[in-house]
């Protein structure tokens, strides 16, 4: 049986209902094809969007950031949006034109972690899940380190999720006689061959954890 999310008044489609899904595992997808979030939130009666890095642990998302940043305070509703661009969608006529697209936006209030054992766990799954491998490569934060840095928990309860693919469609309308070319222009990130430090000694080589992402697709 499908895991089905929840519809709230915050993630009822409205709009092109067409396009959403309430299907978790569609949820789960988006997030893991990114590492990096806008994080909404409101400060001294101000709209912020605020961009992060996020991962993902199961039904929690957690948000890293200084102890400084006054978005990261915690305890207050919040909006976080993941988009992932997969192409310009270019129809006959410029009123059709669109994107392919896939998108979350999630909605709740995150709380501060302060438990010493599950922020070190919360900043290792943030890091595993932008380079895999890479909590156990480098070297991991000491006390220090940990005090000024704030993560945030944010459960994945409630959520909208938008999926747009394929073509134009005005394929079978009046601008099909105008004999203009119309379809997709598809867009793809990958990883890009690793670049030293210009501080690292000579001998140093690149970890296989890294290494092997050239060439990889992102997204």
């Amino acid at each position: 049986m499908t895991d089905r999310l929840p519809e709230t008044d915050l993630t009822r489609h409205r709009r092109l209902r067409e396009q959403g899904s309430l299907d978790r595992a569609d949820l789960d997808a988006i997030l893991d094809a990114g590492f990096v979030c806008h994080l909404g939130v409101v400060i001294e009666g101000r709209p912020v969007v605020v961009p992060t890095v996020y991962g993902r642990d199961g039904r929690r998302l957690y948000l890293h950031g200084s102890v400084a940043s006054r978005s990261l305070a915690g305890g207050d509703p919040v909006c976080v949006t993941v988009t992932h661009v997969d192409g310009l969608v270019l129809a006959r006529s410029v009123f059709e034109h669109g994107v392919d697209y896939r998108s979350a936006m999630i909605h709740g209030v995150p709380r501060k972690v302060t438990d010493p054992d599950e922020k070190l766990a919360g900043l290792r799954r943030l890091t595993e899940h932008a380079t895999p491998g890479q909590w156990s490569y480098a070297r991991q934060p000491n006390r220090k380190e940990l005090a000024a840095t704030t993560l945030l928990v944010l459960p994945l309860d409630e959520a909208s999720v938008k999926i747009r693919t394929g073509g134009p469609d005005d394929g079978d309308g009046p601008d099909a006689e105008l004999g203009l070319w119309a379809g997709t222009l598809p867009l793809t990130s990958t990883w890009g061959a690793p670049v030293p430090d210009p501080a690292l000694p000579p001998g140093i080589p690149v970890p296989e954890h890294i290494a092997r992402r050239e060439g990889a697709r992102q997204g």
